[in-house]
């Protein structure tokens, strides 16, 4: 069988979670294409074990994301089941590819195995479902949850020239300027909830985060109540992440924010309340006030070398 890996671009390369991608396509068996719509990255590609082809799509469409014209530039390059992240994007042009294809398309999967036997969390994380399937389809699957496959490979890299007469295209997007790291991208998020007393107090997760590179997220009660960007939350009506380390500091754990990040690889809790909610989910909990444990870690990563 042939897999069909469309990257995802980041900055002037491939997101991290390409490499998790082509593991998942090893698991699988067969043939492991990758697509790079435009940007940059073919050779960052080609060196991951476990790729077969690289092919460099360029063509104007690709200048800014447009999920309806890359999924028609792209239709005729694509072979077999198709992989992309389960990031904004991914899950949008997943499903725009599977429209285009007339194929079915199964977002947020955790687990994939041989035969297409896949698994994913519905219910807000309470089940999981299992679904295995033996047609071509379009599968998202949920940053960090499969582990990355190794470098040292050598792909042959091939580029096509996708111009072709499409309806509509976007030409240029203009992004809002933010020096802030998007909790939907991040690979480490530092997050508060109403435990931390005051919404001033978000300057010492900001402190963390600065020191960590991460981004700061918040529970849905904090930005109800203090009014901060809706873009921060994380939960069931807010963003869902998937990053290696979730830090939840004075957080309860309702389900309602355990459904957005529950997948998070590893998990640190820090809350004064012994039963609270977060840490049935947590690998680590730490039962004190905030003021207490959040500058002795903070001090703690600071000495790391």
């Amino acid at each position: 069988m042939t897999v069909t890996i469309i990257a995802e671009q980041q900055q002037e390369g491939t997101h991290p979670t390409l490499a998790q991608m082509v593991s998942a396509a090893k698991g699988l068996g067969g043939t492991c294409k990758v697509i790079i719509p435009g940007g940059s990255g073919e050779q960052e590609a080609s060196n991951i074990s476990g790729v077969d082809k690289v092919m460099k799509m360029t063509g104007e469409c690709f200048s800014s994301f447009d999920s309806q014209s890359w999924s028609s530039s792209m239709k005729n390059s694509i072979e077999g089941t198709v992989l992309l992240a389960a990031t904004p994007a991914g899950r949008e042009l997943g499903a725009s590819i599977a429209a285009e294809l007339g194929i079915s398309v199964i977002q947020d999967v955790t687990s994939i195995s041989p035969g297409i036997k896949l698994e994913r969390p519905v219910y807000s994380g309470k089940a999981i479902e299992n679904l295995t399937t033996s047609e071509n389809c379009v599968i998202t699957i949920r940053p960090n949850s499969i582990e990355a496959a190794e470098m040292g490979g050598s792909a042959e890299i091939t580029s096509q020239d996708s111009t072709e007469s499409i309806r509509l295209a976007v030409l240029e997007a203009i992004a809002k300027a933010s020096e802030k790291i998007d909790v939907s991208e991040a690979d480490i998020i530092i997050s508060g909830g109403r435990g931390l007393g005051d919404a001033s107090n978000f300057e010492k997760l900001e402190e963390v985060a600065s020191t960590l590179g991460a981004a700061v997220g918040a529970s849905r009660a904090v930005v109800d109540e203090w009014g901060l960007p809706h873009s921060m939350q994380v939960g069931q009506t807010g963003k869902t992440v998937t990053p290696a380390l979730y830090i939840a500091v004075g957080i309860s754990g309702a389900i309602q924010h355990l459904a957005g990040m529950r997948s998070s690889r590893y998990i640190v809790a820090i809350n004064k309340d012994p039963d609270a909610p977060i840490f049935a989910v947590a690998d680590y909990g730490i039962v004190a006030s905030w003021e207490d444990a959040l500058p002795a870690m903070h001090d703690a990563i600071k000495a790391l070398p």
